[in-house]
């Protein structure tokens, strides 16, 4: 007879208190993101920088993010995310303070490089948590939920970014959301424990177990040697290249979707503070759908990999067919309503892209793989608003830079469909 799992008050707590903070540092993370693409004209104006050179600006920090995730990951499983994601936090602020105080483009390539570097840890950390404290066959509900800051932090941020900077300008909006995260990342430090901090009872064990518990070398420490061997893996390498053609999408509506509503469809900066909205909303819904479906996915029977797949690969054909339209359709009204249903898929892939690294891989080495995903996503995500910014100084118009998203979406699908299989087994 089946032992029947419950889980205890107190670890209801440590889940609350760990997806409220998640949830809180990410939204943060993503208004702190956001800071450079709502003032985009403004600072573009005052430092009198062209299209390029914001595409360059804006990709700094995506540069930087992408390229620290390796060590991140593998410090992250190592040191855990009370320390590393606390110490992450820091950082990012005390740069988007700094960016407050730039007067040329170098100085704010070096804050947004830092911006970068500090960020990192934020959803391999989320991943990682998720795996400490829920059950694999929960897993994709919390992970939609911390995962959907990415789209709540972008929905929010029009709106508070705008009447900051309208306000207060745009250097005093850098430096009241630099105060905001040292605020968090201190919280976050304070509140939150590792799993190997707390002292669970046998129940809750129970409760926990996965598949990945009857390990030999779940206890492991991570080895240079075990973590380079992920990369022999043909899953590892179709998460990451697959996450590009998400993050190049996110990353492309993210960094120019307010500049394209300004200039393309002629909004003012305050119509657009409030249109951006829209598009995110769609955006967290997609997201938080993705693990709800993974989740009901895997309890009819299908198999943990291919229970995340399939809403990836349905969410990025989604997204590149509605982001066709939205390139040529006249009329603005539509082009809204093109551009958030794009969203709602394209989120609908990142969180499945995260949910799926849940069960992909043993739990002590998530952060690991999850940081793989992300440095393959923002390796991809990086080229999008250089790319953007070159065509559209090269054409005056964004029709092409969106007709690209889309053709990089329909081969990401590709790749997550055919390259994706099989979960990694542990080697310590």
């Amino acid at each position: 007879m089946e032992v029947q799992k419950e889980k205890s008050p107190r670890l209801k707590r440590i889940q609350v208190v760990a997806l409220s903070f998640l949830m809180l540092a990410g939204i943060v993370n993503y208004l702190d993101r956001s800071t450079l693409s709502i003032a985009n004209h403004s600072v573009s104006q005052e430092l009198n920088l062209s299209a390029s050179q914001m595409g360059l600006l804006l990709s700094a920090f995506s540069l930087a993010y992408a390229f620290s995730q390796l060590p991140i990951g593998a410090m992250l499983d190592k040191f855990g995310a009370r320390v590393m994601l606390g110490a992450g936090m820091f950082i990012w602020s005390v740069a988007q303070l700094a960016g407050g105080f730039v007067n040329n483009l170098q100085q704010f390539l070096v804050a947004r490089v830092f911006l970068g570097l500090g960020e990192a840890p934020q959803f391999p950390a989320g991943a990682k948590v998720v795996s400490e404290w829920f059950a694999m066959r929960e897993r994709g509900g919390p992970t939609g939920i911390f995962v959907a800051s990415s789209t709540i932090g972008p929905a929010l941020a029009p709106p508070i970014l705008t009447i900051l900077m309208l306000s207060f300008g745009w250097r005093m909006m850098f430096v009241i959301m630099g105060v905001l995260g040292i605020a968090v990342s201190v919280g976050w430090y304070l509140f939150y424990r590792n799993r190997n901090e707390v002292q669970l009872t046998p129940s809750e064990v129970l409760y926990l177990a996965d598949d990945h518990d009857n390990d030999p070398n779940a206890n492991a420490k991570l080895s240079w040697s075990e973590w380079k061997s992920l990369f022999t893996y043909r899953t590892t390498w179709g998460m990451l290249f697959g996450f590009m053609g998400v993050i190049y999408m996110v990353w492309l509506y993210l960094t120019w979707l307010p500049a394209y509503l300004e200039h393309e469809r002629h909004l003012s900066i305050a119509r657009t503070g409030w249109v951006v909205v829209i598009p995110y909303i769609f955006g967290t819904l997609g997201m938080l759908s993705s693990g709800y479906i993974a989740d009901g996915l895997m309890k009819r029977g299908m198999p943990a990999i291919r229970s995340r797949k399939w809403p990836i690969c349905a969410g990025l054909i989604g997204a590149g067919a509605f982001t066709i339209p939205a390139a040529y359709t006249p009329s603005t009204t539509m082009a809204i309503v093109y551009i958030s249903l794009a969203m709602a898929f394209v989120n609908m892939a990142s969180g499945g892209a995260w949910a799926l690294v849940s069960v992909a891989i043993p739990r002590r080495l998530v952060a690991s793989l999850g940081s793989m995903q992300n440095f393959g996503g923002y390796l991809g995500g990086s080229l999008a608003p250089v790319i953007t910014g070159v065509v559209v100084d090269q054409t005056h118009s964004f029709v092409n830079a969106l007709l690209i998203s889309a053709a990089v979406a329909f081969a990401a699908a590709l790749v997550y469909m055919f390259v994706v299989d099989k979960p990694i087994e542990s080697h310590a």
